[in-house]
């Protein structure tokens, strides 16, 4: 959406209103995302975080998507140079 030139609150709109009329599926309980890479982006207000799949959690409740997200840190990113 954001490359055929929807704003993020458009994007962010349109796939809340896709959720809540249920044309987009559910997450499937115990879905998993890695996130490893240095070229990964968080948010606009965090850009670049940690590489994150091992231990410690973090968790905190993602009230746009009705998920609560456990961040779980890890001290490699995936081309194996530290996040130290």
């Amino acid at each position: 959406m954001i490359l055929a030139g929807s704003t993020k609150a458009q994007m962010m709109e349109a796939i809340v209103a896709g959720i809540d009329k249920k044309e987009l599926p559910a997450m499937e309980s115990g879905a998993m995302c890695y996130m490893l890479s240095k070229r990964g982006y968080l948010s606009d207000r965090d850009g670049h975080w940690h590489p994150h799949c091992g231990s410690p959690i973090i968790a905190f409740r993602d009230t746009w998507e009705g998920l609560i997200v456990f961040l779980i840190p890890v001290r490699e990113w995936s081309d194996g140079t530290s996040d130290r």
